[in-house]
């Protein structure tokens, strides 16, 4: 089989996409506030429902917008964000013990990210050095005299991004705002599911135009489509 021939076998269906997301997975997801998030791949996993998820992203989304609606269902144990403030149902969860929520500053966040995609142990740090309840469980590492916290790099079983177009390969482009976050999740999922508005022939993609090249790219899954810019009005 051509290399052509076979990178057909990527374009698969969000029914069967979402199969790797089982009961205990570790999901991590691209987006901010919702913007950018794969909407179809979030109703998809809303129909299959596993459970005891534990999610890693910039937010817990809207009640009704990106993976706030997985949040809001209750399939998730875990969050590991930089705010939840945009979803109320969040914080409650989180109050009444049913929701743990790590939190990270953004910066550190998508370093954290970065970090476990591209294979480092880890990232130093001085933010919150001197609050001895948020950082009395990380390691102290000093460097030419600086004392940093080590912040532990961030993966997922299954990584779910949000795309503008992609080749048959995989290889991505992403739209506006839509890239803050998506093309480092891409990089640390071990298992990464591109939804994306527009699939196209291999080769109809500019070389200097990727952002995301396809070899991060696991799994490619056609849009339903959705009409992001009323979320900020």
């Amino acid at each position: 089989m051509s290399r052509i021939e076979n990178s057909f076998k990527k374009i698969i269906t969000a029914y069967d996409a979402v199969k790797q997301i089982t009961d205990n997975s570790t999901l991590m997801f691209g987006g901010f506030g919702g913007v950018g998030s794969p909407p179809t791949l979030i109703d998809e996993i809303l129909s299959k429902r596993p459970k005891n998820l534990t999610l890693i992203g910039n937010d817990a989304g809207f009640p009704e917008i990106g993976i706030g609606k997985i949040v809001c269902e209750g399939l998730a144990s875990k969050l590991i964000a930089s705010h939840i403030g945009s979803n109320p149902v969040a914080g409650k969860l989180m109050s009444d013990d049913n929701l743990t929520v790590e939190f990270s500053p953004q910066g550190t966040l998508v370093e954290r990210i970065r970090a476990g995609g591209v294979g480092l142990g880890g990232i130093l740090v001085d933010i919150g050095i001197d609050n001895e309840t948020v950082n009395h469980e990380k390691e102290r590492i000093t460097v030419d005299g600086k004392e940093y916290l080590l912040e532990s790099p961030l993966t997922a079983d299954v990584a779910i991004i949000y795309a503008k177009k992609s080749d048959s390969f995989g290889n991505l482009i992403y739209d506006k705002t839509a890239q803050n976050t998506n093309p480092l999740v891409a990089m640390a999922g071990n298992y990464t599911i591109a939804e994306v508005e527009e699939i196209v022939p291999l080769g109809h993609i500019h070389p200097e135009e990727i952002v995301t090249p396809g070899i991060f790219v696991n799994s490619i899954v056609q849009s339903k489509g959705v009409n992001w810019s009323w979320v900020w009005e």
